[in-house]
């Protein structure tokens, strides 16, 4: 029987086949979905990872039921019996970063503004005048982009942003520890010591241990800009905090009717509730990208293995610049934020803000997986 479903799936959740992980009270199951069911598949494979790579369709599994009637809620509303999981496991989580023109100029604006909120909107006047249309046309690694790149030099405009914007090799680092993420309806985290920082929204792709990408998901990268801002080398400590990488809800595998070409023409919107009715909205357009998807997964793996798989975030082009409270001091975030972001085919990945401090620890590795996984007899030699 085919559900009429209300939770946050994608507009088209009839034709989708969708991953993800429940927390049934048990440990970490991987699930799947279609037609708005619910399939306990850990028998045949206890792990996201494991159950993704080398995909070859829906394994036989338990069905739990329609996915309304499994009482998930938001852990700021009382936790339920069941948990909606990230719905990855032992993949690593990387990121790419300044893959939109408009990102790049926003860093180049934090690292010229030392990480001071204040000092942006008059680099961001000035940079807009004399970059901004240059970058959105330009092919990354073209001889256009060495030539642009020799003028911004001339000009004092070079920065260390603008060449993983228009450079031949982009930026990928390691976002978080495998088991970190948090997923829908769960509390994200913000570094406490924070006073200029931002939501991400981004489509995550997942990629298996070939190297061959097989579905995607929504995420939240949050950024710290203050920090990153006062150096790059921070960038460890603005990206990788406890709570502060949300995925979700869950991975939509690519098949005849979710390919990578909806993932280059997705739009991702995103809306910011405060709790003092503040409201933000903006969006992301992937056809606006500067790097193919599948380009950015080649640098990923590029003399690199990852055994279990890895997933990663494209970018975003969205960065506030919308002041919140004191004029020319541009947006941050306040404890209680909502932040929805969503995307027609990937349903919606929603998050209330709190401090990484006051975030729920991760205290749930991987020997803890594997002892779980043991001790519920679904892990065999």
């Amino acid at each position: 029987m085919t559900a009429k479903t209300s939770f946050p799936l994608p507009q088209d959740w009839h034709d989708a086949v969708l991953v993800g992980r429940l927390d049934l009270g048990e440990g970490p199951t991987p699930v799947v979905v279609k037609d708005g069911r619910v399939f306990d598949v850990s028998a045949a494979a206890p792990t996201v990872s494991q159950l993704i790579d080398d995909w070859k369709g829906i394994p036989a599994g338990r069905d739990l039921g329609d996915i309304n009637d499994l009482g998930l809620t938001h852990a700021w509303d009382g936790n339920g019996k069941v948990k909606l999981l990230a719905p990855v496991d032992l993949q690593c989580v990387k990121a790419c970063g300044v893959t939109f023109a408009v990102s790049a100029i926003e860093r180049v604006i934090e690292e010229r503004a030392k990480g001071v909120a204040g000092k942006a909107q008059a680099i961001r006047d000035e940079l807009a005048s004399k970059i901004g249309a240059d970058l959105k046309s330009v092919v990354p690694g073209s001889a256009e982009a060495a030539k642009l790149k020799e003028a911004l030099v001339a000009d004092g405009l070079w920065s260390q942003y603008l060449e993983v914007a228009i450079g031949p090799d982009a930026e990928v680092f390691t976002k978080a520890p495998p088991l970190s993420a948090v997923g829908w309806g769960d509390f994200i985290g913000v570094r406490s010591s924070s006073t200029w920082n931002n939501p991400e929204p981004e489509i995550v792709i997942a990629v298996d241990r070939h190297g061959k990408a097989v579905g995607a998901a929504l995420g939240n990268d949050v950024n710290l800009r203050d920090f990153e801002g006062r150096s790059a080398l921070l960038l460890g400590e603005a990206k990788d905090n406890n709570a502060s990488t949300a995925i979700g809800p869950f991975i939509r595998m690519f098949d005849d009717k979710f390919t990578m070409d909806d993932v280059r023409q997705a739009v991702v919107e995103l809306e910011i509730v405060g709790a003092d009715n503040y409201r933000l909205e903006g969006r992301s357009t992937m056809s606006e990208i500067s790097r193919d998807p599948l380009a950015l997964v080649a640098q990923t793996i590029h003399e690199h293995q990852y055994p279990d798989g890895f997933v990663l975030f494209l970018g975003t082009l969205f960065a506030p610049t919308q002041d919140r409270d004191v004029k020319g001091q541009g947006f941050t975030h306040k404890e209680g934020d909502v932040v929805r972001i969503s995307s027609p085919k990937l349903g919606v990945l929603e998050n209330r803000v709190t401090s990484s401090k006051a975030a729920p620890p991760w205290n749930f590795g991987i020997s803890d997986l594997m002892k779980n996984l043991v001790r519920r007899g679904l892990l065999r030699a």
